[in-house]
């Protein structure tokens, strides 16, 4: 992997590192792992180094970003110590990729036409099950991939491609919170109500985001989300919230 690593300007007080022009679970995992122990080498062998320069590291799907005190230090600094902190552990990344270690997310969902709109148009385009359908999407597990579009928005994949889904052509103006959808190969969850073209197929009761609470999201890049189908009972038991009125 060390020679496709490319490191770029992406702001004035930041730089981008590109792991591999390649999106995948292999890639994403490496990036993960490559994050937190960036944070641990950061803390301990460059102490007194970088990680009095570093404000925060962004991983994305085969990129990390890394922001800058400009005031401090500047690109140049930066650059020539993430090149030695990474030739120290891209050995490990590369030969170290198990799921294993990877934090499991359990989260519920209310599959139903009721909760999910687009869930019989899915089922027919794949000459599928409703049923069906919500068997296959929970039968997986998820690798969170990236967190963008909005706080808690975590972009999850891989979808099979039997449920795979093009994004609608006409967007809705109101998606529900916890509203769970496809997109393509991906899947996710609306943290909170906003427009968006993806197909919902059902709701999820857990606060995706709560800038209160510790930690403020359930789930981080690099976690695996697993779904489990509820009742509509158990969907409003956990504080969950029938939309109906979907625009």
């Amino acid at each position: 992997m060390a020679q496709r690593l490319n490191i770029h300007i992406a702001g004035e007080n930041a730089l981008i590192i590109y792991f591999s022009d390649q999106s995948n679970e292999l890639v994403n995992a490496n990036i993960s792992s490559k994050v937190q122990q960036a944070e641990l080498l950061i803390r301990q062998a460059m102490e007194k180094e970088l990680s009095q320069n570093i404000i925060d590291l962004v991983p994305s799907y085969a990129s990390l970003m890394v922001m800058f005190n400009m005031m401090v230090t500047d690109h140049h600094h930066v650059r020539n110590k993430l090149r030695e902190l990474l030739q120290h552990i891209d050995h490990e990344l590369t030969s170290h990729t198990s799921s294993n270690d990877t934090n499991i997310v359990e989260l519920p969902v209310y599959y139903s036409d009721e909760s999910g709109p687009d869930l019989s148009v899915i089922a027919q385009r794949a000459q599928l099950t409703t049923e069906q359908v919500i068997e296959i999407h929970q039968a997986q597990e998820y690798r969170v991939y990236a967190i963008g579009f909005a706080p808690g928005f975590a972009y999850l994949g891989e979808v099979d491609e039997r449920i795979a889904a093009p994004r609608l052509s006409t967007p809705r103006m109101k998606v529900p919170k916890g509203a769970v959808a496809i997109a393509d190969r991906q899947t996710a969850i609306y943290p909170s109500v906003s427009p968006g073209g993806w197909n919902l197929i059902g709701l999820c009761p857990i606060n995706m985001f709560d800038a209160k609470a510790t930690p403020t999201m359930p789930v981080n890049v690099g976690d695996r989300v697993k779904f489990k189908a509820i009742c509509k009972d158990e969907f409003i038991a956990l504080g969950g919230v029938l939309e109906v009125n979907y625009e």
